[in-house]
Order: structure tokens, then C-alpha cells, then sequence
């Protein structure tokens, strides 16, 4: 069995206050027996306004909130799949980045998100992500202390391929930090974390944003641990942020498989010519 530690947050636009809360729960988790601590996407800003939020996005190695995390991890001796920061990337636009930092603080795994949240709702919210973020395209799998971990972020878990790649490079876990709006979150948030990891056979791990944002955007919460059964562990719910935690249990990943092999009985669907 390996315990592991959700951070939920309430990320604002201020990225010292935000990393002051990271680090804080690095620590916390490690001290609690935590091999690995999961936050949300943009935990270190979150910030509607781009013009304000501008002078914030840098590169990764001249981000605050990043080294400050770095620096936790490493003395706290910890793994945390930091869920995404806003970085800037080599030809100037902006990545909606994961990573994942070592015990020894060194980046193991990076991983832009792929898809890009260009949506308007039927409550009249708007947004478009892709106006100022540069879609991924790197699938990406690491080797952590649950085993393989493919990363993914919020958006991305409405698209099944993604999904199925991670059941075919046979992840033990996948990471899915988010910050979902409330609409969408009540309507689909449960129902689609459970059958990501139905369709993979893994674990997923979604560390979620929560509450009123001071950037005026509200989000879901509901924090969620699922077992490749498709069985929620953990619900952390919305009333606010907070620390809590979980067993994975690598055994239950392989009795899933073996009882309903899934991923051996797939087949390649034709497509029309």
C-alpha cells in the first residue's frame, strides 16, 4: 500500500501566497506519511484577467511557486505531481503545465496539456483557452512509487484516447488535477473521472481547485480518488480546501485486470473508407 496526499485549493492571484500554501502541504503530507502529494491545475495562479496575470508567467526555471515547491519537495523528501502551473514556454506563449518533482526536487516529468478548454457555457460563461495557451503534444508516462503514472489535466478527461494510450502503456495511476467550472462539474465530474479509470484499469488521482476565486470564477472541488473498479475512495467535496488522503493498493490494480482484462480484449475499431 502506498498513501498518498490530495491538496484541494482556493488559488488566487497573489503566486507567493499560492506557493506559501504549496509548501505548506508538502510538508504536511510528508510529516503524515505521504509518499507523494497531488495538487490542483494552476495552483500556483489562477487568474482570469491576462493582463494582470502576464508579468506572473515566466519560465519554469525563473517561477517562484516551482522553485519553492522544488525546494519542499526536496527537504521534505517527497514526491509532488505538481498538478499545473502557467509557464512560459521557449517561443514566448504561455503552457498550462504538470510536473512532476522528485524527492530530490529536480523535474522527473513535464506535460502540457493537450487539449484546450474553448467552451461557452449555457450559464453565459465563456472561455478560450487556446487565445493564449499552446496545446501540448507529448503523451506522457512516468515512473513513480504507485508505478507508472500518466498525467493529464482537467479538459483532457473528455477525451477517450488520451485514455485509452495510458491503458496501452499500461499506467498504474493517472493524474488528472482540474479546476472545473460548477456547471460542467455537477453535471459531468464524477461520472467522467469514474470511467477514465474504468477504461484504464488505474487508478485516477484528481486534485481539484474549489470555491470563490478572487479573479470572480468559481469551481467544483470534489476532490477524488478512484480504484480501477471504478470504486470513489475519496470525495474531498466542496466546502473548501484542505489536505487529505489515500491508500493505493497496486494488488487491486492487478486483481481488476485479471478479472475483467479489458485491456487484452481490445481491438483495433476499422474505420470508413
Amino acid at each position: 500500500m502506498t498513501r498518498i496526499a490530495l491538496l484541494q485549493t482556493t488559488t488566487g492571484i497573489d503566486p507567493q501566497a499560492n506557493a506559501a500554501t504549496l509548501v505548506d502541504a508538502v510538508g504536511k503530507a510528508a510529516q503524515d506519511g505521504a509518499a507523494m502529494l497531488f495538487t490542483p491545475e494552476m495552483c500556483g495562479l489562477l487568474d482570469r484577467d491576462r493582463k494582470r496575470a502576464a508579468p506572473h508567467i515566466v519560465p519554469g526555471s525563473e517561477n517562484p511557486v516551482l522553485n519553492a515547491v522544488r525546494d519542499a519537495a526536496h527537504k521534505s523528501g517527497i514526491w509532488v505531481a505538481l498538478g499545473s502551473l502557467a509557464l512560459e514556454r521557449e517561443d514566448g506563449r504561455w503552457a498550462n503545465r504538470s510536473m512532476l518533482v522528485a524527492p530530490d526536487g529536480e523535474v522527473a516529468a513535464r506535460y502540457d496539456k493537450i487539449h484546450m478548454f474553448d467552451v461557452e457555457l449555457s450559464t453565459g460563461e465563456s472561455w478560450k483557452e487556446s487565445a493564449a495557451y499552446a496545446p501540448g503534444e507529448e503523451v506522457v508516462v512516468a515512473q513513480t512509487p504507485l508505478g507508472k503514472l500518466g498525467l493529464a489535466v482537467c479538459y483532457d478527461i473528455r477525451f477517450p484516447a488520451l485514455f485509452e494510450e495510458f491503458g496501452r502503456r499500461q499506467c498504474d495511476a493517472i493524474a488528472i488535477p482540474a479546476a472545473f467550472t460548477v456547471p460542467t462539474g455537477e453535471a459531468h465530474w464524477h461520472l467522467l473521472q469514474r470511467a477514465r479509470a474504468i477504461e484504464a484499469s488505474a487508478y485516477v488521482i484528481a486534485a481539484a481547485q474549489v470555491g470563490e476565486h478572487e479573479d470572480g470564477r468559481r469551481t467544483y472541488g470534489h476532490s477524488l480518488v478512484v480504484d480501477p473498479w471504478g470504486e470513489v475512495l475519496l470525495d474531498m467535496g466542496n466546502d473548501g480546501p484542505g489536505l487529505a488522503f489515500a491508500q493505493i493498493d497496486p494488488d487491486r490494480t492487478a486483481q481488476v485486470r485479471r478479472q475483467l482484462p479489458s485491456l487484452e480484449n481490445k481491438r483495433q475499431i476499422p474505420t470508413l473508407s
